[in-house]
């Protein structure tokens, strides 16, 4: 199959050079595994999800890792959690061997409990997202990010359904005790018609007959699984109350479209999802952008109760901050900025900068003045911006 290279891959190696092991966390099936086969083709492979290894493992782990060589790849780790001790006392025997244990994991809190208590300041933690558009041309809103989808676009719906059901029988169920699986799919769904919305867990929780508490561990599932992100509110002292409440997005945009039975271009053009897609896609690519720079994840949203909205803004370094207002439109319009010069003008003790992105595709309008003090461009100009900070 094709090989898609990650933007990840350099600070991956930067990592191997510097701990004396690396962890490669993130959702089912976003690439883990095809990276570091292609980062490190010497290592010795091992994948743990045999039940005639995992065996082994849980019988006699110093003898298993006597028999390996080093550097060794082992796959989802989350499977024997218990190595981690063993590679632990291994790592400080000698910590001056850097890369000798390569591993990845499904994005679960039991597995990081593990790192964090096992593997502090020995190994080097990165997370690994579905593919970006800025590694290749082939993601869109409509397939997301998916190797499997993005190289084989045909199969996204049975994809995407397989997906789904192995999610919830295997991450779920190995995160909590969820026994109603039913629901908890029903609940995916409505979460999915609620992307690009501020969270209201009353509101998500009536027309599932469950209770606020039952939303709150079901949403914390979804997030330690890589499955959605909560983009919280950007707070500053502008003398006005602030909507507090996160704004909560799908990862990956082709999920929801399937959640919410978008199979097409055309549906999805037509469809009332299409502004908080849009929106949504973007925020995905700017957090794909900074966890491939090794950069810590900061972005926000603006809303305060006079009505004041800005999508997002994304701090970037000290004393600045980038306003992004996202639109569908392939001709955007001055008015489209107002909201965000309104909020530059009321942002003391910052260097604001502005950005409209449209729906078009890059042509020589972009990065061009819309407004005074705004530039408007399509989402790689967005992206390009965000390198160059």
């Amino acid at each position: 199959m094709e090989y898609i290279p990650r933007a990840v891959t350099q600070l991956l190696h930067q990592a191997s050079q510097q701990f004396p092991a690396v962890l490669v966390t993130g959702a089912r099936q976003c690439g883990k595994t095809t990276l570091l086969r292609h980062a490190f083709p010497s290592a010795t492979h091992i994948l743990l999800e045999d039940p005639d290894v995992i065996a082994r493992v849980r019988s006699d782990p110093r003898g298993f890792l006597d028999g390996i060589k080093n550097p060794v790849v082992l796959d989802e780790i989350q499977n024997t959690p218990e190595l981690l001790a063993y590679i632990r006392t291994r790592v400080d025997q000698d910590p001056a061997i850097k890369g000798q244990w390569l591993l990845t994991g499904s994005q679960e809190a039991p597995l990081m409990r593990g790192v964090t208590e096992s593997m502090a300041g020995r190994a080097a933690v990165l997370e690994l997202f579905p593919l970006s558009s800025v590694e290749t041309a082939k993601v869109s809103i409509l397939h997301g990010g998916f190797p499997d989808v993005v190289l084989n676009p045909g199969n996204a719906e049975l994809w995407f359904r397989s997906y789904v059901q192995t999610y919830l029988e295997r991450d779920v169920r190995s995160v909590t005790a969820v026994k109603d699986l039913a629901t908890f799919r029903r609940f995916m769904a409505l979460l999915a018609s609620r992307h690009g919305q501020i969270l209201n867990k009353t509101d998500l929780a009536a027309p599932l007959g469950v209770s606020v508490p039952t939303i709150t561990a079901w949403l914390s599932v979804l997030e330690v699984t890589g499955q959605v992100i909560l983009i919280p509110p950007f707070f500053e002292n502008f003398g006005k109350r602030l909507v507090k409440s996160p704004r909560l997005y799908f990862l990956d945009s082709g999920l929801v479209c399937h959640l919410l039975d978008i199979d097409h271009e055309n549906a999805l053009t037509r469809s009332p999802f299409h502004g908080a897609l849009f929106e949504g896609f973007a925020a995905s690519e700017v957090i794909k952008h900074q966890a491939s720079c090794g950069r810590r994840r900061e972005l926000y949203y603006f809303r305060d109760q006079q009505g004041l909205e800005v999508d997002f803004v994304i701090p970037q370094g000290t004393g600045k901050l980038l306003l992004v207002e996202c639109k569908t439109t392939t001709t955007p319009m001055p008015s489209q900025a107002n909201a965000m010069r309104r909020l530059a003008k009321s942002i003391k003790g910052y260097e604001v900068d502005a950005i409209l992105l449209h729906g078009g595709s890059a042509d020589n309008v972009a990065g061009s003045t819309l407004a005074p003090g705004v530039s408007t461009g399509p989402l790689p100009h967005l992206l390009a911006r965000l390198r160059g900070a």
